[in-house]
């Protein structure tokens, strides 16, 4: 199997109008994976870098594909009665998603959801932070500038972008984890998929020089992540 250059292979959950207890089903094998490999553990501790770096007392923070929400969710929970004021926005382009997560989210006050495309999707005022976490292999190369372009626009404080490294070894190692903690079919095959998909760390340098005004920090990450924070030269 060549991992030498990015896959263009659809995933399950790209297709339109898959029903919904698909949807539920592999979102709770996503977060599970996410929670045992770290992965959320990741965009949290970067959120609480920027807020460190940049504090104030209260904070919007864009979510783009949020899926079912799960780390909407866990950013409500983990900053729970530490004095700071959240207002989260999830965003995806698949309504069934978007209904399963308002549902999963109905007790999370500080939390809403909105319907767009991120290609297209009209200016929203006021994010401090964005997040984009396992959304960005999803795209080609050159929407992926199209978007991040966009976030640079949007984010005041900050970008986040947590995603899969390509390899080999994580391709494997992700096959004997999902046989025992993986239990859709569509996650399973997806997770191999997003990891044919994901990226090497020259190919986010290469697209970090296309944007001068943002500082960039790139970092490898367990379990098979990079970490990508850019931060405004001069925060809006």
């Amino acid at each position: 199997m060549d991992f030498t250059c990015r896959s263009d292979v659809g995933e399950h959950l790209d297709e339109p109008n898959l029903d919904r207890e698909s949807y539920r089903k592999a979102y709770l094998d996503i977060n599970r994976c996410n929670t045992l490999l770290g992965g959320t553990a990741i965009t949290l501790k970067a959120i609480r870098k920027l807020m460190k770096n940049h504090p104030k007392e209260s904070y919007t923070i864009f979510d783009m594909g949020c899926g079912d929400g799960h780390m909407l969710r866990s950013i409500v929970d983990s900053f729970e009665n530490k004095g700071v004021n959240l207002h989260l926005i999830g965003i995806d382009l698949e309504e069934e998603i978007l209904n399963i997560a308002r549902e999963a989210s109905s007790s999370y006050t500080s939390i809403q959801f909105k319907k767009a495309d991120i290609l297209i999707m009209d200016r929203m005022e006021g994010c401090d932070i964005l997040l984009c976490t396992l959304t960005m292999h999803h795209f080609k190369d050159k929407d992926i500038l199209k978007f991040i372009k966009k976030f640079s626009e949007l984010a005041r404080l900050g970008i986040i972008i947590n995603d899969l490294e390509r390899s080999k070894m994580a391709y494997y190692l992700f096959k004997i984890f999902s046989f025992f903690f993986v239990k859709s079919t569509i996650a399973k095959e997806d997770g191999l998929t997003s990891i044919q998909k994901g990226f090497r760390k020259p190919e986010l340098r290469q697209m970090a020089t296309q944007f001068k005004g943002l500082q960039h920090t790139i970092e490898w990450k367990w379990a098979f992540r990079y970490l990508w924070v850019m931060e405004p030269n001069q925060p809006i």
